[in-house]
């Protein structure tokens, strides 16, 4: 199977009394896959997944992985910040039939780079599904060093990492340090192309929701050596990977997703809707884009 370029994390559709809108989400899985996706992971943090329970996890796995077949592959966010818990969470994605899982390190509790070793040890020796580690130290408090995750490179399990740190030079040492076989995604969308330069071999993307197509051209341009095309691209893209953060990920995106008519869904507390200054700036944003 080649190489996903494209991983979205997908945002969870909600239903108006905020239940979790299944058909919805079997559906925009397989829009995504239409429009530039190679990958997609179900349940991460822009798929709201602090306020999702087991059950729901468990469904909207299931449901994604039916709706989209072998068409494409999807990904599970698993990670927790109890070891154990995300243990069986990844059991559980695998007796679904998932075809990896995306594992955040444990936040809140900033566990020592031994302690984050540890972890995710424990999490190799316990599935026999691709393990992507997701550093992402903005979120959690604390950043896995490159050595950190080299250490892991010992477990064939450890197949991938998303690397959210913002942190170009460390990025570039993640890749000098880890074998081939253990690919580095970008975590950031405005990183990508910088990222692909250093050695990443793609990006898992909330823009891609907005912009899949562009993303996607913007990196087989630069892998066939079409630096020029993938800079233009790249500065296209510029503006809509600056509006999708210009508050808390997931809130421009989904916002972004209902200005569109794709009707996703308001957010569960403690996230809310986007002020007037963020909507006006997502609207303008997206109608110079050309999709609104």
């Amino acid at each position: 199977m080649s190489i996903p370029r494209v991983f979205t994390a997908m945002i969870t559709p909600f239903d108006d009394k905020l239940e979790v809108d299944y058909d919805k989400a079997a559906k925009l899985a397989n829009d995504l896959l239409k429009r530039g996706s190679d990958a997609l992971v179900i349940s991460g943090t822009t798929g709201e997944a602090p306020t999702l329970s087991r059950e729901e996890k468990k469904q909207l796995f299931k449901t994604v992985k039916e709706a989209v077949g072998n068409k494409a592959q999807v990904w599970a966010g698993t990670g927790n910040n109890d070891t154990k818990v995300s243990v069986e969470m990844n059991r559980m994605a695998e007796e679904l039939g998932m075809d990896g899982v995306l594992c955040i390190t444990p936040y809140y509790n900033k566990p020592t780079q031994e302690g984050l070793y540890q972890h995710f040890k424990t999490l190799a020796q316990n599935t026999s599904l691709p393990i992507m580690v997701y550093n992402v130290p903005g979120r959690t408090g604390v950043n896995m060093l490159p050595e950190t995750i080299a250490r892991l490179a010992e477990w064939e399990t450890i197949a991938a990492v998303k690397e959210a740190s913002g942190n170009i030079v460390q990025m570039a040492q993640l890749v000098r340090l880890l074998p081939e076989r253990i690919r580095v995604y970008s975590g950031d969308d405005a990183l990508t192309l910088p990222a692909l330069a250093v050695g990443a071999v793609g990006i898992v993307s909330v823009a891609s929701h907005v912009a899949g197509l562009d993303i996607k051209a913007m990196i087989e341009a630069y892998l066939q050596g079409n630096t020029q095309e993938a800079l233009r691209l790249h500065q296209k893209l510029m503006p809509v990977f600056e509006a999708m953060f210009i508050c808390s990920n997931p809130i421009p995106v989904k916002e972004s997703m209902n200005l569109l008519g794709y009707q996703v869904g308001d957010f569960r507390l403690p996230l809310t809707h986007a002020g007037e200054k963020e909507m006006a700036v997502l609207k303008k944003t997206l109608q110079e884009y050309g999709v609104l």
